[in-house]
């Protein structure tokens, strides 16, 4: 499955949103544009769909309430407002299914956050439509929704089950190096890539060798000096840890282990894991952090051949970004949506025709669809005293 449209009303940084998703979707925008905010849309439906420690409460729980979450430009609208189309395949005859959620606060006394409205359409056919009579008789029952619901959700429990399989990765190498001294718990879903040895030890042998492997040939080509990869677990304490081989002047090489890696190489690990690892949509802010250009500028590339070569069902991407390098080396440019920051809040927008048409005829990407997200008076940042 794969989202193919996406809505928004009065979310963070954008008054509206309708903008088609294909496959890959890669974001720009200037700092604070909402480019991690609009991916936040998709981590708040997988907490809502967590039948078990998740749903709407808790959702909004997470992001410090309604008011933090409502655009600050919706003025005397308080309803937030999410729509997603949804099918298996980009194919125009693939079925579609379309899932809308609209919540505010009360109003009134104990101030609770209530579902407005809550509807799920299979192609033309209406699955669910709330409120119900019985939500109008106990409005209770409208601060949670029927997708985190088992007892109610049976007839559309497949889309649940598709949102809770968004995973989010934001790779901290530090939490990585320092993981003894911190030694605390893994925030949950880990974003920030905290719990990457526990994912790989639970996971099979075979699977975990195959993956380890592939990731082996791409570190072959990237890191200098780099000769092998295994994942070993401290015969004392029984804790998971990576150790790799460095060429040197001794014959054996040096082994080191992750505390010992560079950010970069950690980073790239952890990117090439999560490409392999899960089946739902993959949300990867800003991957070329720590990365050397020569490999950013083969990212793109490397997600098309991974998710291509996949034998499950297609696999969507969203990445956000600020490298030039990365967005010059995207195939298609029309996988690129633009956010532009206006008073009215943040546009969301695909390469309008004239964009298309520079780039089709030998303008890459960066060249002209970059310029656009360069922020006003950039160039008085050298005269900061």
């Amino acid at each position: 499955m794969l989202i193919t449209n996406l809505k928004l009303k009065n979310w963070r940084n954008f008054s509206t949103v309708d903008v088609p998703l294909g496959p890959r979707v890669y974001l720009i925008g200037a700092n604070a544009a909402g480019k991690s905010n609009l991916l936040d849309v998709f981590r708040f439906l997988r907490t809502v769909a967590q039948s078990e420690g998740g749903g709407l409460q808790k959702a909004m729980k997470e992001r410090g309430g309604i008011k933090k979450l409502r655009s600050l430009h919706a003025r005397t609208d308080t309803e937030v407002r999410i729509e997603v189309e949804i099918a298996e395949s980009m194919d125009e005859e693939s079925e579609r299914w379309r899932y809308m959620l609209a919540f505010k606060p009360e109003g009134k006394g104990k101030q609770r956050l209530l579902v407005t409205e809550e509807s799920v359409w299979r192609g033309n056919t209406p699955i669910l439509q709330r409120p119900e009579p019985a939500d109008r008789k106990d409005t209770a029952r409208l601060t949670q929704t029927f997708l985190e619901q088992i007892n109610n959700n049976s007839a559309f429990r497949e889309l649940g089950e598709f949102f809770a399989g968004t995973t989010y990765l934001h790779l901290v190498p530090q939490l990585l190096k320092h993981s003894d001294e911190i030694s605390g718990r893994v925030i949950e879903n880990d974003p920030f890539g905290q719990g990457l040895l526990q994912r790989i030890a639970a996971t099979s042998k075979k699977i975990q060798d195959a993956r380890l492997r592939r990731i082996k040939g791409a570190l072959d080509n990237s890191v200098p000096m780099f000769s092998e990869l295994n994942f070993k677990k401290d015969e004392v304490s029984g804790a998971p840890h990576l150790e790799a081989r460095f060429k040197h002047w001794r014959e054996h090489g040096a082994w080191q282990r992750e505390d010992q890696f560079s950010d970069g190489t950690l980073r790239l690990i952890g990117l090439l894991w999560a490409l392999q690892d899960g089946d739902g949509t993959l949300l990867l802010e800003e991957p070329e952090l720590s990365l050397n250009e020569a490999i950013v500028e083969h990212i793109p590339l490397m997600l098309d051949r991974v998710l291509r070569d996949r034998k499950k069902a297609v696999r969507q991407v969203l990445v956000s970004t600020h490298s030039e390098k990365l967005v010059a080396a995207i195939g298609d440019p029309s996988n690129v949506l633009i956010l532009e920051p206006g008073e009215n809040g943040t546009k969301v927008r695909p390469p309008k025709a004239d964009e298309l048409k520079a780039m089709k005829y030998g303008m890459n990407p960066a060249e002209v669809l970059l310029p656009k997200t360069r922020p006003k008076n950039v160039e008085q940042m050298g005269l900061f005293a």
